[in-house]
């Protein structure tokens, strides 16, 4: 089973690997999501899912076990 992957506030969703980067996968479904560091230290690629949890989608990979993930993209004036 792959995941399907929802994006917000567009309402773009995509298939997904389990251990796909979150980056890849949102690249794939034509969202930007801003990056800086690529490792997670400066936050400019911090998205919030449903739960209101806030993940770096650069160091965070399709979790195993879901069936639907959704991504509320943050937008941060200053990236």
């Amino acid at each position: 089973m792959m995941p399907k992957i929802r994006f917000l506030p567009d309402n773009v969703t995509v298939e997904a690997e389990v251990g796909e980067p979150l980056l890849e996968v949102a690249d794939r479904a034509g969202v930007f999501i801003p990056t800086g560091c690529l490792m997670g230290s400066c936050h400019a690629c911090e998205v919030e899912l449903e739960n209101g949890h806030c993940i770096r989608a650069c160091i965070t990979a399709v979790p195993p076990g879901r069936e639907e993930l959704t991504i509320n993209l943050v937008s941060d004036p200053i990236w």
